[in-house]
């Protein structure tokens, strides 16, 4: 059973987090992928390693264990999985053992243990945070397989699927490794060697997949779970809830901001990605230090709607960002003038990412479950792929064509369609059984299109028992929002197991939105 209670505003709320540490939150998500190595050394150890980091106010241990690449088989090999364990700072035991996953997948926390601290201070009182690097990132023996972000993200939809395979061929037997459940298994080895009898399990974005996960393989182990950003592991790979929900956040923006009409929004959309389909952009930027050409299809543009246009929304007060900046260069690019959405575009990819996308794709392409057989050879996986978006309803896509917006998805669409049979691990399992019965809170921000409420709400379907909260005016992730209202409530609810009074949501501010002519 789901429980709304995004109007809850009955009971007093614990004022948890302080609304200035949203900006440090925000600085973790997204992260940048280290580049150290993970040097073993026991937990406690006078002589701790390196790079465990050092946390004002608390102690913080670190230490490197030594897991099975791939526990049905022995012969190959062992990796190291990193942590560190930022005590708490009241006198007395622990209350519990908070663990964090920021996303990604292949997002990192132990190089950023004092910003994560700070935002989560209020917890962290009578609560340990447990901060594990995934393996094949940061801290956890970084996996490369020499294709960066923007590489992958920029490039032509056929190119991407040729970097993934390129990348399923440099990993080798490694690339069964990576998968949710071994994260999951390494986190609860984690707990065990901590000697925490059970985990509060806190996931952004991918760690709303991941930890629920876990919770299906250790249920015994968790005490209560926050999900932020959600989706469930039983997705739609072809991300039709992102679709629909890219229309309703430009009408959203445009009716409480009165900066432009919402009907047209929508219309300007359509217009635009019709206009993509026939004659893409052309536009030239720096990645890296090189200059190169983006052909800015409409599969682009539904990438640039779904990922980056509603992150961060609330992370600089005032501002309109992306998201606040799309209906105007819609409706000029509607009326024929190219040059305010080039504009925009050129700075999303000259600020593009040039970290390795090994763990991202190793991940994705052996867990996400697809349209076709993962067993079949890739040419009957294409028929199967091809069938599936024609019999898919086109009104189900929005303004976007099946293929446009199926080929906007860098982790789902055809994007996996090459990852090879042999060597790679199966895909998740979507049934989970073994879910507990505990304590579950959901938040969502009703403007992300990434992970929308929609798929918010089924997440939490997946358990007997949670809490929903709606965020609104907030996007990908509703913590980044500016008021502190929606940590204020993962934080009572960690320490509670209630969501308490939601009324401060009234108070958070609607997404300035660039005016457009009428």
């Amino acid at each position: 059973m789901t429980t709304d209670t995004s109007t809850n505003t009955n009971r007093a709320r614990h004022a948890g987090l302080a609304a200035a540490s949203l900006a440090v939150l925000a600085t973790v998500l997204p992260l940048t992928a280290v580049t150290a190595t993970a040097q073993a050394a026991p937990a406690g150890a006078e002589g701790r390693p390196a790079w465990c980091p050092t946390v004002p106010g608390h102690q913080v241990d670190c230490t490197t264990m030594r897991r099975p690449q791939v526990a049905e088989e022995p012969g190959l090999g062992t990796i190291g999985v990193s942590y560190a364990v930022v005590r708490h700072s009241n006198a007395g035991p622990a209350r519990g053992t908070v663990a964090l996953n920021p996303g990604g997948p292949g997002e990192t926390l132990i190089d950023r243990a004092e910003q994560v601290t700070t935002a989560l201070q209020g917890v962290l009182d009578d609560y340990d945070l447990l901060l594990l690097d995934p393996r094949g990132t940061g801290r956890s023996g970084r996996l490369p397989c020499d294709v960066t972000e923007a590489e992958y993200r920029w490039a032509p939809r056929a190119e991407q699927r040729e970097l993934t395979a390129d990348c399923a061929d440099e990993l080798g037997p490694r690339a069964r490794a990576y998968t949710s459940a071994a994260t999951a298994d390494d986190l609860d080895a984690a707990r065990e060697r901590l000697g925490a009898p059970e985990l509060v399990l806190y996931g952004l974005s991918y760690g709303t997949y991941l930890m629920p996960v876990y919770a299906d393989r250790h249920p015994e182990r968790v005490d209560k779970l926050v999900l932020s950003g959600a989706y469930p592991v039983g997705f739609d790979s072809l991300a039709r809830p992102g679709a629909q929900q890219v229309s309703l956040t430009l009408r959203r923006i445009c009716e409480r901001s009165g900066s432009c009409d919402a009907d047209t929004a929508v219309h300007d959309l359509a217009a635009v990605t019709g206009r993509l389909r026939d004659r893409p952009l052309r536009i030239t930027a720096t990645v890296g230090g090189e200059r190169r050409t983006v052909l800015f299809t409409e599969d682009k543009l539904a990438n640039l709607m779904y990922e980056p246009a509603t992150r961060g929304i609330g992370l600089h007060p005032g501002e309109p960002g992306l998201i606040g900046a799309l209906p105007a260069a819609l409706h000029a690019l509607a009326a024929g003038d190219e040059g305010p959405l080039t504009a925009l575009v050129r700075a999303e990819i000259e600020h593009t990412g040039t970290e390795d996308q090994a763990s991202f794709l190793a991940v994705t392409c052996n867990d996400y479950t697809r349209t076709w057989d993962p067993n079949a050879p890739v040419a009957e996986r294409r028929r199967q792929y091809r069938a599936a978006l024609a019999a898919a309803d086109p009104a189900d896509f929005g303004a976007f064509s099946a293929k446009g917006w199926a080929a906007g998805q860098t982790d789902g669409g055809d994007n996996c369609l090459n990852w090879p049979r042999r060597g790679t691990a199966g895909p998740q399992p979507t049934d989970l059984k073994n879910l507990p019965d505990v304590p579950v809170l959901v938040l969502s921000g009703d403007l992300d299109t990434n992970t929308p409420e929609a798929n918010s709400r089924l997440s939490a379907a997946q358990f007997k028992h949670s809490a929903f909260v709606s965020v609104p005016n907030s996007g990908h992730l509703p913590e980044m929002e500016s008021t502190g209202c929606a940590v204020g409530i993962s934080g009572h609810f960690i320490r509670t197991g209630e969501v308490g009074d939601t009324s401060c949501l009234a108070q958070v501010p609607p997404v300035p939105v660039v005016p457009v002519p009428r």
